[in-house]
């Protein structure tokens, strides 16, 4: 990203080798749910070319939900947790599907790997989760990760919820050893105020230490199929950046939105690491 120099932190993304990308349902769906196979090819090919240069990518997905509903022609998502259950796991399935036949044009292989946070806190399964992305990385394969719907709920505690793929990605992040976050979202960044309302609200460019301020503004809710909105990127943010990992926010429907992070153009939001 072209943003001020502040030791060195507009040349980081050239020397990231480990990077995590998080992809929201407004990117790679339609407001219907149906899925967006042209944004879901499109990031499909720039991570690719991304582990073509010698880097690693490991992607996190949200979507089973919205794709659930798109593939069940169902006009809304419900709010009864069992139904939402049933249809994350149908949309689970049709959303690796999809990234499965994508990637293939590639020549890449990926495979699935579902999370709770519980599953994070203790202690062996982490262990038994950073073992089994690290032996996909090393053999070339791209981790698919996504929580697990099927089992994690908001309402229920001890199944260890995240409540958004957010911090999913940000806890993914930091267990990896991950050198960068990208968060691909239907909004190219922080603003000043909410773009959609403030025709004043400017984008943020390079973002040193996040304020309360900036959590202020940033709070609204996240899109009609997903969860999360500018509150939880900026939080997961927070989090990697208090890790020595820095992050961009990005509009997911560009072209060439990873080709122009890692060219350090002017795109999205950069967060440095502290």
């Amino acid at each position: 990203m072209q943003v001020e120099d502040k030791g060195g932190s507009r040349y980081a993304v050239n020397f990231a080798k480990r990077i995590v990308v998080k992809v929201g349902t407004s990117t790679i769906t339609y407001e219907n749910g149906k899925m967006n196979h042209g944004n879901i090819d499109k990031l499909c090919r720039g991570i690719a070319d991304i582990w073509n240069s010698g880097r690693e990518v490991i992607l996190v997905t949200s979507g089973a939900i919205g794709v659930g509903i798109g593939s069940l022609n169902l006009p809304e998502k419900p709010d009864d947790i069992p139904q939402k259950q049933a249809i994350a796991a149908v949309g689970q399935c049709e959303l690796m599907n999809a990234y499965t036949r994508s990637f293939a044009e590639y020549s890449y292989v990926c495979g699935q790997i579902l999370l709770t946070k519980d599953g994070i806190a203790d202690k062996l399964q982490r262990h038994n989760i950073t073992n089994t992305i690290e032996a996909m990385l090393e053999k070339h394969l791209i981790p698919v990760i996504n929580e697990n719907d099927t089992v994690s709920t908001s309402e229920i505690w001890h199944n260890g919820t995240f409540g958004d793929n957010d911090t999913l990605s940000a806890d993914v992040a930091i267990l990896t050893n991950a050198d960068l976050l990208i968060i691909l979202s239907d909004i190219d960044g922080l603003y000043t105020g909410n773009p959609r309302e403030d025709e004043t609200a400017k984008r943020i460019s390079y973002v040193e230490q996040i304020t309360d301020e900036m959590l202020g503004f940033s709070k609204g809710a996240g899109s009609k199929l997903g969860t999360g909105g500018m509150y939880t990127k900026i939080t997961a943010m927070q989090m990697v950046n208090g890790k020595g990992i820095n992050g961009v926010i990005a509009s997911g429907s560009e072209p060439h939105v990873l080709e122009q992070i890692l060219d350090q153009d002017d795109i999205g939001t950069f967060f440095a690491a502290q």
